[in-house]
């Protein structure tokens, strides 16, 4: 089998992935993109692949996300036209399950003005809210937002979702489609996002989104980087029109450190942190992918260039 080629402008993920690699798929030979041997790679896994490193490879023929996602291969805009496959672990919807509900309730509870307070040495409680009566809505009722929705209701929020097409869902208020949005978002006390990433749905964080929520919401975004209009958000939350916000991910990662977000009073940054396959589980579904290629077999998991996912 051909060599397989690691692309990423993050310098620690390729260590970690060659040794998971080596552990979970000694069967390949796993090379770096200065490796003279990279030139023979048919297959490239990839997180934020460097400018050109994609089109530097003649012998291409699978280019494999090593994440859900697959918008960060747009970090090289010398991606050829070739199948591109994404990985899916069980797991990680239980680590976003996870994460999503520590925000709800950093939100929910109004931990983010006890800790705002603590700054300036203030003692103050807040109202406790019933769950039923703090309203939720989530974007996105795929494997991961069809499944954080329905927790969060059986949790006892109020909780409607929206998605590209229309779904049912037990315990939540479902709407889809562009018509139905606004009607979506009206009065909600928190706004969830993990909507995959499309034309329809790049920039959709954005004023007019803001503006139909209830005063003082907040905003978590576990989606894409390009769902948010940065300028937008921090105008918002600098208003008062917003709370706050929470962000996992962004447009450009690692955050740039000249970035509004950083520093904006209100709004959380972590380092797309929510949830991840493992490593182990990335070897081995590459490695897979990999081998069909070889045998001429279907590949698992591959994106519709017309979804973007």
């Amino acid at each position: 089998m051909k060599p397989l080629v690691l692309l990423s402008t993050d310098q620690a993920l390729l260590g970690q992935l060659q040794s998971a690699f080596a552990r979970s798929a000694p069967q390949l030979r796993v090379v770096l993109a200065n490796d003279p041997a990279a030139q023979e790679a048919q297959v490239a896994a990839c997180w934020f692949p460097p400018v050109g490193s994609l089109s530097a490879l003649p012998n291409l023929k699978l280019i494999h996300s090593v994440a859900a996602g697959v918008d960060h291969l747009a970090n090289d805009p010398s991606q050829p036209a070739l199948p591109v496959c994404r990985v899916v672990d069980p797991a990680h919807r239980q680590g976003m399950a996870e994460y999503v509900r520590w925000a709800v309730i950093h939100y929910h509870r109004d931990f983010d003005r006890a800790l705002a307070q603590q700054q300036q040495q203030v003692w103050q409680r807040h109202p406790q809210r019933l769950a039923g009566e703090y309203r939720i809505g989530v974007m996105g009722l795929g494997s991961l937002g069809g499944a954080i929705a329905g927790e969060l209701a059986e949790a006892g929020y109020a909780v409607r979702g929206w998605s590209r097409s229309a779904r049912q869902l037990s315990g939540v208020r479902t709407f889809s489609g562009p018509a139905e949005f606004d009607q979506f978002l009206d009065g909600l006390d928190l706004l969830i996002n993990l909507l995959p990433l499309t034309d329809a749905t790049r920039g959709i964080l954005c004023q007019k989104t803001f503006e139909a929520l209830a005063p003082n919401a907040a905003v978590i975004n576990c989606g894409r980087g390009q769902h948010l209009q940065v300028d937008d958000l921090v105008n918002a939350v600098n208003s008062g029109r917003l709370r706050g916000a929470l962000l996992d991910v962004f447009e450009k990662e690692p955050l740039p450190l000249d970035s509004r977000l950083w520093n904006t009073p209100g709004i959380v940054v972590t380092p797309h942190m929510a949830s991840c396959a493992s490593h182990d589980c990335i070897a081995q579904q590459v490695a897979e992918n990999a081998r069909r290629l070889a045998c001429a077999e279907p590949l698992l998991n591959q994106v519709d260039p017309a979804l973007g996912y």
